[in-house]
């Protein structure tokens, strides 16, 4: 994984993943709410649909509750997975983009998270730091699943 965010940038943290597995393994690692639980968070009431809602939910802890609200705003089968970010307790409201891009050896996967605002220092150091260890999940999770 490779962190492609320019160190000046504080409105969105950008990733590179290049894997050395199929677009549509990596689409299912995306989608499927039995994986997401491994690598991300568990997912609440996940369709696969445009503008669908569903919730994330992790561990709670002092200032969150642990629940991140999310929508879908584009879905490309195997291409490009699109949705809201948002964490209440926090006042954050982002959008997360995955886009895969089929390489000689498997799939590029860039992961960008956009729309902090630029008094959101802490909670942009905060998805740095969260993506960055989810992102080592999400590969330790494709290499042992068929």
């Amino acid at each position: 994984m490779n962190d492609k965010t320019a160190p000046s940038q504080t409105e969105s943290l950008s990733f590179e993943f290049d894997l050395h597995h199929s677009p549509e393994k990596v689409w299912r690692a995306l989608t499927d709410p039995v994986l997401l639980a491994e690598w991300l968070l568990p997912a609440v009431d996940l369709k696969l649909e445009p503008g669908a809602a569903f919730t994330l939910k992790a561990q709670p802890y002092p200032g969150w509750d642990g629940t991140v609200n999310c929508r879908f705003l584009e879905i490309e089968a195997q291409r490009k997975l699109s949705y809201m970010w948002v964490v209440g307790d926090m006042a954050l409201d982002t959008v997360v983009t995955f886009t895969l891009t089929p390489t000689a050896s498997g799939t590029r996967l860039s992961l960008v998270q956009s729309g902090f605002k630029l008094e959101q220092k802490q909670n942009f150091g905060g998805a740095r730091y969260g993506w960055k260890m989810m992102g080592g999940k999400l590969v330790d999770l494709l290499a042992r699943t068929p």
